[in-house]
């Protein structure tokens, strides 16, 4: 897997797992599991998504 998800965007994601795991365990309901995505995401810098679409985020190094 090519890392394709930057710094800003994985902090944005963990903090949107955050929230729904959160919204989840509040509401008692087991669509809280759907945090595990953009934790999963953010981890291995690696998403899925973005690869169909072209999208990188991360920074390049040019040597």
């Amino acid at each position: 897997m090519i890392k394709n998800v930057g710094n800003a965007d994985s902090i944005i994601r963990i903090i949107i797992g955050v929230i729904i795991a959160a919204l989840g365990f509040y509401y008692n309901c087991w669509l809280g599991l759907i945090a595990i995505i953009p934790f999963a995401t953010a981890i291995f810098k690696f998403c899925p998504l973005y690869t169909i679409f072209g999208i990188k985020t991360c920074k390049t190094d040019k040597k």
